[in-house]
């Protein structure tokens, strides 16, 4: 039997604010700040975790602090990030405490069978929260100002735009081993609904056609790069054989301490990772204080003192 991805593992961002990011990713959308580290490669930059309560895989959206200008958007390029909840009471409760917020966010509807609620953080990054039926694990976070039955739950879907679907299909179907499931119309737009492993909101990959679109532009407000789950290193192993294989490029197997990853693109050039399931997390900290001091990878310690220096403060 072929190797099947389990679902999305993390989304990473782009932001130019990071203290503002920080007070609307914890206290309004009331998701724990599970890692406070830097971008591996380029410390001079915040990388920042939002998780739910046990920094569970497919549960982080996570951001890099760029001095970035403003996303320009267009096709080539994630489109909007989901967010699942369980039941219509939540999105109800959501659409209150977002516009109570001062949030750009529209009306609940119907979206793919799944009642959605699409809205923008205040750097315009597009998000949607979804109705996942509560099916699944859930690890409600103690310390969050948004009650229990109504926090997030974690990611997905995950929505692309291409501008043509023949040169992705390939690469998700035959490279990647997800399941083309169906397809639906979204504001004038057809979708195409891709699925992983047990499938459902937690591993699906939706890919937006729309040829008419100008090509993206990176910057704030924009997303970097999507991460599908690999259960173990052994697993990962495959799929570097496999993407090679397939004579696709790719940046070869990095460590990056919580999880080991592998990265490529897809033909119109969107980052994709696959990345291992663990060590997690807690592995340089307790699971109780996750977030709550600057984590440094091994090999990025003994400069922590100069690291510290060129960061600018989060509170």
């Amino acid at each position: 039997m072929s190797i099947a991805l389990k679902g999305i593992h993390h989304l990473t961002a782009i932001t130019a604010d990071a203290p503002g990011n920080l007070r609307f990713y914890t206290e309004v959308l009331g998701l724990r700040l599970v890692k406070k580290t830097v971008n591996q490669d380029d410390t001079s930059a915040y990388h920042l975790f939002y998780a739910d309560g046990k920094a569970s895989p497919g549960t982080d959206i996570t951001f890099f602090d760029f001095p970035a200008a403003p996303e320009r958007r267009g096709t080539n390029a994630i489109s909007r990030t989901g967010l699942r909840v369980a039941g219509r009471d939540s999105l109800d409760f959501w659409h209150g405490r977002l516009n109570e917020a001062g949030v750009a966010v529209g009306d609940i509807r119907d979206l793919d069978g799944r009642a959605s609620l699409d809205f923008e953080d205040p750097e315009g990054q597009r998000l949607r929260l979804v109705d996942d039926g509560g099916k699944g694990d859930s690890n409600p976070w103690d310390g969050s100002s948004v009650p229990e039955t109504h926090q997030i739950r974690g990611l997905g879907p995950i929505v692309m735009s291409v501008p043509d679907l023949g040169r992705t299909e390939p690469i998700l179907t035959e490279i990647m081993n997800m399941r083309k499931a169906r397809t639906y119309e979204a504001d004038g737009t057809t979708v195409h609904a891709f699925e992983m492993g047990e499938g459902g909101p937690a591993a699906e990959l939706h890919v937006a056609v729309e040829p008419d679109l100008p090509r993206a532009g990176q910057g704030a407000g924009g997303v970097h790069h999507v991460a599908f789950r690999a259960a173990d290193i052994e697993e990962l192993h495959e799929w570097t054989e496999r993407v090679k294989g397939f004579r696709v490029p790719s940046s070869g197997e990095v460590e990056r301490y919580y999880f080991r990853s592998l990265y490529f693109r897809e033909p119109n050039g969107i980052l994709f990772e696959i990345a291992t399931d663990g060590p997690g997390f807690a592995v340089d900290e307790p699971m109780e204080s996750l977030g709550e001091s600057l984590s440094l990878p091994p090999f990025l310690e003994p400069k922590r003192a100069q690291i510290e220096a060129n960061l600018k403060p989060l509170g």
